[in-house]
């Protein structure tokens, strides 16, 4: 975390504790949405496509933190990032015609992810 801190942020950046917070409201979440989903595609309810967007999006957001802070790579982090937020969308969509509270569910997770996505842009240009 030091060597994030000493990164040019915008003015508007959050706090780090805020970052925390979050994410401790934003996992259950996640958790309950993508457990649901996943449960109803391994008893044969649902197609098995609807996974494709779900392990994607799962598999970006946990790379994010060792990209960003363990490599320390900013311009991957923001691919990273991209991702993350594409296939949340891509989520939502094909997720809403078999369950639409698992679809709604995601939505503040695609509101964080929308603005952290901002703050990456905008740390990655800042530290060009």
């Amino acid at each position: 975390m030091n060597w994030y801190e000493t990164l040019a942020k915008p003015a508007w950046a959050p706090q780090a504790n805020v970052f925390g917070i979050v994410w401790s409201i934003l996992y259950p979440i996640i958790f309950i949405a993508y457990g649901y989903v996943i449960f109803r595609v391994v008893r044969g309810e649902y197609p098995t496509s609807l996974l494709v967007p779900v392990l994607i999006n799962l598999a970006a957001n946990f790379a994010f933190t060792p990209i960003q802070f363990g490599l320390r790579n900013l311009w991957l982090a923001e691919i990273d990032i991209v991702i993350v937020l594409a296939t949340i969308v891509w989520s939502m969509i094909v997720i809403w015609p078999h369950s639409k509270p698992a679809a709604v569910a995601l939505t503040p997770y695609l509101i964080w992810v929308m603005i952290a996505t901002a703050l990456q842009s905008s740390i990655t240009w800042l530290n060009r």
